[in-house]
């Protein structure tokens, strides 16, 4: 039985609580909690024992004490003696029910005593950090600075018995784009003996500390350009295996190699084709030196960065010379383990862990004819922004080495970076994390982070989702969110935190901070140096009636508002945790909007030679410039926090993007004048649209077949999934007559298969109007989709002159298609960035419908 945060509280019992006979006190007020551990057991579960110790001194202000009769026993099954497996039999351990499964546990009310068995060292561990969970403590204690709430007794609930395990076997992040955060970080404060370029042991321990804290098993080490390789730094290996952590490397790293850093010039070049021996003789050295390691082997070949293989141009080229490497690759890691195996007098391993993940190009390769091994692991890609590329068909499914996902919660490339705050829409990471356990990915799960602390909601939402499908459900992931909040600041101030973080992925979806300046990278060919372009003017729309730019700005202003209105009621030993959780994320994001779109302001309503004589422009670059500083101001707080603890892991230019720089204004404004003048922005969020009709897809449809809404995902905050001949029709009165243009709004979501996503479209009963509503990567269209967030569809129609009541039908052809907003507008000629939405017979230009 897997228990929500919501359910296991009810387990926790205070001082002020009858407690019943059979009920087991560990902590009673007085006396430390006292734990028993029998004598076989793997070092992670002492690393367990470590941290749980420290957080009972946190909950009731004693360490955790190890007794010879303690009122908690943990045993690891694995390792029992025939003494203690007669005695775990006897506190009634249904030990067939997960003896074969990896990673699991037991925790039980038995006898009088709290019983944790564990199927493995993992398991066991997983076992003992749940009990700090019922103690209060967020598995965020360390890297949140969470302050869990101090206990006088604690005791657990006759009959509670609880059986976990994974539903994925390989759970884990890719530490990936670290240069501006965790390894400056890690330099300048846990390992400054490390030289420069290091992430060093005792950064590693704190983040496999937080991985076994959230459940996960694995990681894919930091391999950025300038990032000493994992394997190069004394004492990381140890840590790894000291922490049950297996190790594997990044899609482009074969056999845990690091090419970036441990392939040398001297070596020759990096290509398969005129290099093959010298190659094979690197990797072999890798797997020697990992004998006896558990990790996962990555198979494939990619360049030495992350680049397109050498040696192949053609797609035959490239096919042939892939084959071939992979054959050699699966062949030399097996031989390579039977000859350690023969060497430790083991018995034969099983097939050893290999993973291959058809990311970019690889992709296209693997259409193209590429044959995997039965017993590789095919590892999904996403495109980089959150929506997967592909999963596996039916026939794909039935491969022994299974299937899994990479998921990316923060990138870099094109057609924009985004490596400062984590805003990946939660109901997104639901839907695509939903659709891998509907294709059976459950192999390995591996979230791409350049740091834990800023995706940590993220983070905690994807590795539950890994640990127990059922954890989450699509109509209430705000529950979740909730749960989460409550977890780290407690039910009052959670409780008000949940619609401020809701209306932050709200307005990030409309556009991410990173992408506010609606500048790109990577425009290769373009009259730009390195292809990026510079900040632009928004696509945000000016009308008679109103202007999307004052709106979205307006909601930014409120939010930050209310933000800052909520600190002020967080206790003191709470405050760090609530700004780098809430307040941060959302006051940086606010200045962003309020940077960019207030320099566009200035620009767009100055006038040649009289920007200074023109006070509206003035205020907009005076807000403009005052929001910059203000995210500096931000940043060093952030920096600064518990006496310098997290001292450079917040970067607010990575990469030194033009979004990042001080805002473009039409002339120098003094300080003088900044100090005189500020924006004075309405608040209100009105906007007359009389001559639209507009409504999110999951409001006042009639649904004929299967559906679902999706919480917090896309602008409606509120999507609608469609299944495959699902229509939806929704009924409206217009009195405009003639020529419109329906706008249909999907999130940019990929097919699982090969195939399209396609919709018909038919208003008042007409010959219906097919749509694709997917967008291939690298194309314009996908660029645009990415960025704001949404496909965006234009079809000129004509409403019947005769009637003023109208019917919209919109129909999934194909399997996943997720209908989020639509929009008639009576003028053809001007254009939309976000979608009015109407509510009731008033048309407010608002993205979520909260009726």
């Amino acid at each position: 039985m897997k228990l929500s945060h919501s359910s296991i509280s009810i387990l926790l019992f205070l001082c002020s609580i009858p407690v019943m006979a059979s009920d087991v006190v560990w902590y009673n007020g007085t006396k430390p909690v006292s734990i028993t551990v029998s004598d076989g057991h793997d070092k992670v579960v002492d690393v367990a024992l470590d941290m749980f110790s420290s957080d009972m001194q946190a909950v009731t202000g004693h360490k955790a004490n190890k007794k010879s009769n303690g009122t908690i026993e943990v045993y690891q099954l694995d390792r029992l003696t025939d003494k203690d497996f007669q005695k775990v039999e006897r506190y009634g351990v249904p030990v067939s029910k997960f003896i074969a499964k990896p990673d699991a546990f037991y925790l039980a009310n038995a006898n009088g005593k709290i019983v944790i068995v564990g199927s493995n060292g993992r398991g066991t561990a997983y076992g003992i950090l749940e009990l700090s969970r019922l103690a209060g403590v967020s598995p965020w204690i360390w890297w949140g600075d969470v302050k869990p709430q101090r206990r006088n007794f604690l005791s657990l609930k006759s009959g509670f018995s609880e059986l976990q395990s994974p539903d994925v076997r390989f759970r884990g992040i890719f530490i990936n784009d670290e240069d501006w955060s965790l390894r400056r970080w890690s330099h300048l404060t846990l390992d400054k003996r490390q030289p420069s370029g290091s992430i060093g042991p005792r950064t590693y321990k704190k983040i496999f500390e937080l991985l076994l804290r959230l459940r996960a098993n694995m990681i894919w080490p930091a391999m950025h350009p300038g990032t000493t390789p994992f394997f190069l730094v004394k004492g990381n290996k140890e840590v790894a295996d000291s922490c049950g952590i297996i190790i594997g490397s990044s899609h482009c790293e074969p056999l845990l190699r690091n090419n970036v850093g441990e392939w040398h010039k001297s070596m020759g070049e990096y290509n398969y084709a005129t290099n093959r021996k010298r190659m094979i003789a690197y990797w072999e050295e890798r797997l020697k030196e990992a004998a006896g390691m558990e990790d996962v082997y990555t198979i494939g070949l990619r360049g030495v960065q992350d680049g397109p293989m050498l040696g192949a141009k053609t797609r035959s080229e490239q096919r042939s010379l892939l084959q071939k490497a992979i054959h050699d690759q699966v062949k030399l890691l097996k031989q390579t383990e039977e000859k350690i195996d023969k060497r430790l007098k083991k018995k034969q391993h099983e097939t050893p862990n290999m993973v291959f993940v058809p990311y970019k190009e690889v992709l296209d390769i693997l259409d193209d004819g590429l044959q995997v091994p039965e017993d590789i692991t095919l590892l999904w890609p996403d495109d980089n922004y959150g929506y997967l590329m592909r999963l596996s068909d039916k026939q794909q499914q039935q491969r022994r080495g299974g299937s899994g996902i990479y998921y990316h919660l923060s990138y870099w490339g094109a057609p924009h970076d985004y490596l400062w705050l984590c805003t990946t829409q939660p109901g997104l990471i639901w839907s695509q994390l939903d659709d891998a356990y509907k294709h059976h990915a459950d192999r390995m799960w591996i979230a791409n982070v350049h740091d834990p602390k800023v995706a940590a909601y993220q983070l905690s939402l994807f590795m539950d989702m890994a640990w127990n499908r059922n954890a989450v459900r699509g109509n209430d992931v705000e529950s979740h969110l909730r749960n989460w909040l409550t977890q780290q600041f407690g039910a009052e101030i959670g409780s008000r935190a949940l619609p401020l973080m809701q209306e932050y992925y709200h307005l990030t979806s409309i556009r991410k901070p990173e992408f506010m300046g609606w500048s790109r990278v990577e425009e290769y060919g373009s009259k730009y140096p390195k292809g990026i372009t510079p900040v632009q003017n928004s696509s945000f729309s000016y009308y008679d009636f109103g202007s999307e730019l004052e709106t979205y700005l307006s909601q930014y202003l409120k939010l930050k508002k209310d933000a800052d209105e909520l600190s002020d009621l967080v206790p003191f030993d709470q405050k760090d945790a609530f700004f780098a959780a809430v307040g941060y994320p959302i006051a940086a994001a606010a200045d962003m909007a309020v940077k960019q779109l207030g320099a566009q302001e200035a620009r767009t309503i100055s006038r040649a030679g009289t920007f200074h004589h023109d006070e509206e422009a003035l205020e907009a670059a005076a807000a403009s410039c005052d929001a910059y500083d203000d995210i500096k101001s931000l940043t060093a707080r952030y920096n600064s926090m518990n006496n310098g603890k997290w001292n450079g892991l917040m970067c607010d230019t990575p990469r030194d993007l033009p979004v990042f720089d001080k805002p473009a204004l039409p002339d120098t404004l003094s300080k003088e004048e900044r100090v005189n003048y500020r924006m004075k922005m309405d608040l209100s969020d009105k906007v007359d649209t009389e001559d639209a009709v507009a409504m999110n897809a999951s409001h006042g449809g009639e649904i004929q077949g299967p559906s679902e809404t999706i919480d917090m995902l896309g602008h409606s905050m509120k999507a609608l999934r469609l299944s495959a001949g699902t229509s939806v029709t929704y009924r409206f009165y217009s009195a405009q007559q003639d020529s419109a243009v329906l706008y249909l709004a999907f999130v940019p979501v990929h097919p699982s298969g090969k195939g399209d996503l396609r919709v018909s479209v038919s208003i008042d009963g007409g010959t219906p109007v097919t749509l694709s509503v997917q967008a291939r990567p690298k194309a314009e269209e996908w660029k645009e989709a990415v960025l704001r967030g949404q496909m965006l569809k234009r079809i000129p129609i004509r409403l019947a002159s005769f009637q003023a009541n109208h019917t919209l039908t919109v129909t999934a052809i194909d399997d996943g298609v997720i209908f989020d907003q639509w929009m008639i507008d009576s003028d053809t000629n001007r254009d939309f960035y976000m979608i009015p939405i109407k509510v009731g017979s008033i048309n407010y230009h608002r993205i979520i419908n909260k009726k």
